[in-house]
């Protein structure tokens, strides 16, 4: 067997034009990297307008791969398609016509092998990349597709072959099935990559406002971390202040002539399990409502709870809808929408769409200021806060264990609920009891003062007397609209934190300290 040549992961430096994606990029370049003398598969998914295609696109020019985009097509098209794309790769002064998917998938894994590389590319002796995007498109009207792969990639683990095959997809429910129990590449992958949306501090760079916070973070309500929705859809039409904000809003996702107005509608159709767009999206709105659990979102919407877990598990394998189990309560689970364009959609315009396809989007909008704070807003401070917890804000604990999420503690003196809307817990073991490292409340356009930290005190008690350990529980406030200075002097002595915008974007260290 011949040496297989190493492509070192320091040439395939990520292109500057490639905005933040350091991760995805080193995993992807680990994966292509790795000189191993037999076929590999990783599977690439997230969802549209993440920028998947174009982090791969510049990965395969680095390689001097393959790539083939897929399109919606028949099988005998699709391959017709492929065949060409294959030809003109190769420079074959020959078109190529391959008669089935399985002469094609044969002669990508057996042209991989050592000496029979199809292509005179920069890195010709080393591994071999081949992208094929939007293959659900391919399993749709070939579905016998991912069984023909597998019988290629395990043969190619006893004979020779440099290939390092990527299939991508934006159809999430498809993707994640690939590697499913049954499925005949489970198993089979040496990568599964999902291109997440960035992270609110990143969409705040990318957007170009992380010297605003107040803007930022109203920005990351609206669009969340989509790249596309900045360049290709709005072509770099970003508001430069706060005071630009709501003029802003309204010539772009509330026109009817932006591309953004629509978007949501689009992301629910593109699902290819989503055959039923009303029933999911009364299910979206629901929740986009308030009625974040099982029971409450069946009521919402005039069905059983058994009737919906068909729309809700789709909407979760679709990443749309995020299941989130309470920490301090086993059993009990509430869910977030993900995707914040859609909570917009849900809670802000399908209110009004008639009104705002008739051009009244000032209107709209001058009338929705309370849905926004209380259904988009606050909502989404909350998750930007454990997103805050588990990443930059971690330092500040005392430990680096713990699940980050939300809960409910019982009042049985007070007969009430206490919402704990940033926590970190673990559970016991070992002999060792459940701990609690930090209680926080979270309030997007509340000043926050003393009651809210006798709140978070009495639940800290609350769960001492349940037989957790608190001993080194702090307590943490955050609020996008400041703190009594009451709270702040209490915060001075020491056991809670104070975590404001400022804070939540890096540019200045919370007040306050941690026991």
């Amino acid at each position: 067997m011949d040496r297989i040549v190493v492509l070192s992961q320091s040439r395939l430096t990520k292109p500057s034009r490639v905005f933040d994606r350091g991760p995805e990029w080193s995993a992807l370049t680990a994966f292509v990297s790795r000189p191993l003398p037999h076929a590999m598969l990783g599977i690439v998914s997230g969802r549209r307008r993440m920028g998947k295609t174009y982090l791969l696109r510049a990965l395969v020019e680095q390689c001097g791969g393959f790539y083939f985009g897929a399109t919606e097509a028949t099988e005998a098209e699709s391959l017709r398609q492929f065949s060409a794309a294959v030809a003109e790769y190769t420079g074959s002064p020959v078109p190529f016509s391959f008669a089935t998917w399985d002469d094609a998938v044969s002669y990508l894994f057996g042209a991989a092998g050592s000496g029979r590389r199809p292509t005179g590319g920069p890195h010709a002796d080393g591994p071999f990349l081949v992208v094929i995007d939007e293959f659900p498109y391919l399993v749709k009207v070939a579905p016998e597709l991912p069984s023909l792969i597998q019988r290629a990639i395990d043969r190619y683990q006893a004979e020779e072959s440099r290939l390092r095959l990527l299939l991508c997809g934006s159809a999430m429910s498809v993707m994640g099935g690939l590697l499913a129990s049954s499925a005949p590449l489970r198993g089979r992958a040496q990568l599964e990559l999902v291109v997440r949306p960035f992270g609110y501090r990143a969409a705040a760079d990318f957007w170009g406002s992380a010297a605003a916070p107040a803007l930022a973070a109203r920005l990351h309500a609206v669009l969340g971390g989509t790249p596309a929705y900045r360049r290709q859809f709005l072509a770099d039409d970003v508001p430069s202040d706060l005071g630009e904000f709501d003029e802003w809003i309204c010539r772009t996702v509330l026109s009817p002539f932006s591309p953004l107005f629509r978007e949501a509608r689009y992301l629910l159709a593109e699902e290819a399990d989503i055959r039923d767009p009303a029933l999911y999206h009364s299910v979206l709105a629901a929740v986009a409502q308030g009625n974040t659990t099982r029971g409450g979102i069946a009521s919402y919407i005039g069905r059983k709870s058994v009737d919906i877990s068909h729309p809700l598990n789709v909407l979760e394998d679709s990443h749309l809808l995020a299941r989130e189990a309470d920490v301090f309560r086993a059993g009990k689970s509430q869910y977030r929408i993900t995707e914040p364009l859609i909570n917009f959609y849900e809670a802000v315009m399908r209110p009004a769409w008639a009104r705002l396809e008739g051009g009244q989007a000032r209107e709209v909008w001058a009338q929705a200021g309370e849905r926004f704070t209380a259904q988009v807003a606050g909502p989404h401070f909350e998750a930007v806060c454990r997103e805050y917890v588990l990443g930059p804000g971690r330092s500040l604990l005392s430990t680096s264990l713990g699940e980050v999420g939300s809960g409910v503690v019982t009042d049985p003196k007070e007969r009430r609920q206490i919402q704990v809307d940033v926590a970190v817990a673990e559970q016991g073991s070992g002999g060792n009891r459940p701990s609690v490292a930090l209680l926080g409340e979270a309030k997007w356009g509340t000043v926050m003062g003393l009651p809210h930290l006798e709140r978070l005190g009495r639940a800290r008690d609350l769960l001492a007397g349940r037989g957790m350990d608190v001993a080194h529980c702090g307590l943490a406030c955050f609020s996008a609209a400041g703190f009594s200075e009451a709270l702040r002097d209490e915060a001075a002595r020491g056991g809670v934190l104070l975590i404001g915008l400022d804070e939540l974007y890096g540019r200045t260290m919370p007040s306050g300290f941690l026991p």
